[in-house]
């Protein structure tokens, strides 16, 4: 979910009240410099670095930069998921949507069907083929997040590449030819066993990793034993309300999503 003051934006409508906030990127690393982003100089916007114009944040310019290697400047390169634990959340979505628009553009610059070298299509974000007119958007892959409750219990799970004792809900990526729906039901059951009922939507986020689009639902067991597959799960378990795991970093849909339904069941089901 973009923060309400961050307005996106092909090409800047207005000066800059300030700087410009430049989200700098070596491959899938962010330049990060004392709790913020783009303290980089401005001068890299007059080299040959490749960069877009992303939007303004409170009239502040915001340009996606993608750095070939990393400048010798104060700071850290940090992956976005590290990042995130340094910035606040206005500038985490924000420094999201520039890198989805960096992997977008370096990912199309050939056509996919022709293999033409491709060009910015003026007026939008796209890439298009000089040779047979084919057309790349960003892409954005939806998945889903479905939060399994049980009286004043919730179903936490954990990946085998999830930080130590972190726990979160289920998740998985919309198949072809599936709904939302079809998809929840299908990972509830091969990723824990268990069969879900009473399907609700909550709420949905971009979550950059590397371009998804997370649809969050909260649902009601129904039946199964847990099984997590080993693969996808290592673990899972049904956790009291007051006695969570720890949980995803606090900005996360995942984070929200937990804590949401978590004070709903507290005012329900008083201890």
């Amino acid at each position: 979910m973009l923060p309400p003051r961050f307005e996106p934006s092909l090409t800047a409508n207005m000066e800059s009240k300030g700087s410009p906030l430049l989200f700098a990127f070596h491959q899938n690393e962010l330049f990060v410099h004392e709790g913020e982003a783009m303290r980089l100089p401005e001068q890299l916007l007059l080299n040959d670095y490749t960069h877009h114009y992303i939007g303004d944040l409170d009239g502040r310019h915001c340009f996606a930069v993608d750095i070939p290697a990393k400048e010798p400047h104060q700071g850290q390169w940090l992956g976005l998921r590290a990042a995130f634990l340094h910035l606040e959340e206005p500038l985490v979505w924000v420094a999201a949507r520039a890198l989805q628009i960096l992997e977008w553009d370096r990912n199309h610059r050939f056509c996919g069907r022709c293999g033409t070298p491709t060009h910015i299509k003026p007026g939008e974000r796209a890439r298009e083929c000089p040779s047979c007119g084919q057309l790349a958007y960003p892409r954005i892959s939806p998945a889903m997040m479905v939060l399994i409750t049980r009286g004043r219990e919730l179903l936490l799970a954990r990946g085998p590449h999830f930080p130590p004792g972190v726990y979160s809900a289920l998740a998985g990526f919309v198949e072809p030819g599936e709904a939302v729906e079809q998809t929840i039901h299908r990972e509830a059951m091969e990723e824990v066993g268990v069969k879900i009922t009473n399907l609700r939507y909550v709420s949905s986020q971009c979550w950059p990793f590397p371009h998804s689009l997370m649809l969050a639902f909260e649902a009601d067991y129904e039946s199964g034993e847990l099984a997590p597959d080993g693969i996808e799960i290592e673990d899972a378990g049904w956790f009291d309300i007051d006695a969570l795991p720890t949980q995803p970093f606090k900005y996360s849909i995942a984070n929200q999503l937990i804590n949401t339904v978590a004070d709903e069941l507290r005012a329900r089901y008083p201890a």
